[in-house]
């Protein structure tokens, strides 16, 4: 990875990419440092010290702590990611966007991106509102007056929208995907500080040796994983049946088909999160229950470091991931483009038995998929339960990301490093 920025950096248009990239995330940071007005800040982040096991502290995880401040970047990325995947899930219900997806060319992705980003907007402006009464209803405000809200309101939701442009920016002009580039410095910007925690508690001797040794090599291990499991698929053959155009012979070559392990990416893991710390989230707006009492015991039955709580989300995780392979990748639909352009699978007829199999073949590695997902999500809750620490219930979903992002980021260096020097076709 280093040596594919070492080579990037010697060539000035990718070193123009680089470092606009770059400054994109300077800005980011220094947004993500200015507060919003009229709230207090310290009594907010000493609130949300006390949620951090809620779909609030994964929140604050993916906006790299300015959720927890009321930054005018609080509410990160967050809300054009739930855009897209809203209009991605719309684009299979509403036959109008499927065919404007499809069928549109430029035009139809232009339209559906401009969508996205009013859907962003609205979805923003309604995560603000909400953010709002959370802030005035806990006393976090100087002042509750209808400037106060508008200012507040309007702050976050154009920081969102801010942020938004901002993802694009890096995409067209700088290197990989903004959004995803956003979501990885917010996560990362975190790291510094949860370090830092941990040698003071090995300093102070809260952490043993031998669980400091433990933690190292489970994150070295489960990075490994990800990098295996990010860059892994199955190859599908596809042979392409010879045909006569005029005078020329078109086809007949060999080919696959790609199936990626984790098709789905760290999707799953967000969604199952959304929903199994849901209760917990929702019991965080009431006064704490008496101890020993029916709520009590319920609560802590559906904590997220129990083991109800842990086998309900490995669950989760392997039902979204089943659910959104589904979305991505249609069977009937790829066979049936096979079948158009004289391409099949040896062994199976073109048509329905090409699509079963490929149905058989996806069902298969989503399941493995799903299990790897679930194991990197839960481990550090397990680790969390034996060891008694706090506050690294949502390291697997980070981890995820970072490395996915990184991996990705890459990728997008080498091939347009490879689209500049074409030095394996000429070796």
């Amino acid at each position: 990875m280093f040596q594919t920025f070492r080579n990037a950096w010697k060539i000035e248009e990718q070193r123009k990419k680089i470092i606009f990239t770059l400054f994109i995330i300077l800005l980011y940071r220094i947004g993500n440092a200015v507060p919003v007005p009229y709230i207090n800040t310290t009594l907010l982040k000493q609130y949300f010290d006390s949620l951090s096991n809620t779909v609030l502290g994964l929140y604050n995880i993916m906006s790299g702590n300015a959720f927890s401040q009321a930054t005018i970047f609080a509410l990160s990325i967050q809300p054009y990611i739930n855009a897209s995947i809203i209009i991605n899930l719309l684009t299979i219900a509403i036959p109008a966007l499927e065919r404007l997806q499809k069928e549109g060319g430029e035009e139809g992705r232009k339209k559906i991106a401009a969508i996205t980003r009013y859907s962003t907007v609205g979805i923003s402006l309604l995560q603000g509102l909400a953010y709002y009464y959370l802030i005035r209803n806990n006393g976090f405000l100087a002042s509750s007056g209808v400037w106060e809200a508008c200012v507040i309101v309007i702050s976050f939701t154009a920081g969102s929208a801010l942020l938004m442009w901002m993802g694009e920016q890096i995409t067209e002009f700088g290197i990989g995907n903004g959004i995803s580039i956003i979501l990885f410095v917010g996560i990362v910007s975190r790291f510094p500080a949860n370090v830092i925690r941990l040698v003071s508690n090995l300093a102070s001797g809260k952490l043993s040796w031998l669980a400091f040794i433990g933690i190292i090599i489970g994150v070295v291990a489960i990075i490994a994983l990800i990098v295996f499991v990010t860059n892994s698929e199955r190859r599908i053959p596809v042979q392409y049946s010879k045909r006569v155009v005029g005078r020329k012979m078109y086809g007949g070559q060999s080919t696959h088909l790609p199936i990626k392990v984790n098709m789905s990416g760290v999707i799953p893991i967000i969604f199952a999160q959304s929903i199994a710390m849901l209760p917990a989230t929702i019991a965080s707006f009431f006064p704490a229950p008496a101890e020993g009492t029916f709520w009590f015991r319920f609560l802590k039955a559906i904590d997220s470091t129990s083991v109800l709580y842990i086998i309900v989300y490995f669950l989760l995780i392997i039902g979204f991931s089943y659910f959104y392979a589904t979305v991505q990748f249609n069977p009937i639909e790829v066979a049936n483009n096979l079948k158009k352009n004289g391409g099949f699978i040896p062994g199976f007829r073109a048509g329905k038995p090409t699509s079963e199999f490929i149905a058989k073949v996806l069902n298969k590695i989503t399941l493995f998929g799903a299990i790897y997902l679930g194991i990197i999500a839960i481990l550090p809750l397990i680790f969390s339960n034996v060891t008694q620490m706090t506050g690294i219930a949502l390291g697997g979903t980070s981890i995820v990301i970072v490395v996915g992002v990184a991996l990705e980021t890459v990728q997008a260096m080498e091939a347009q490093m490879l689209m500049r020097h074409y030095k394996g076709f000429l070796e």
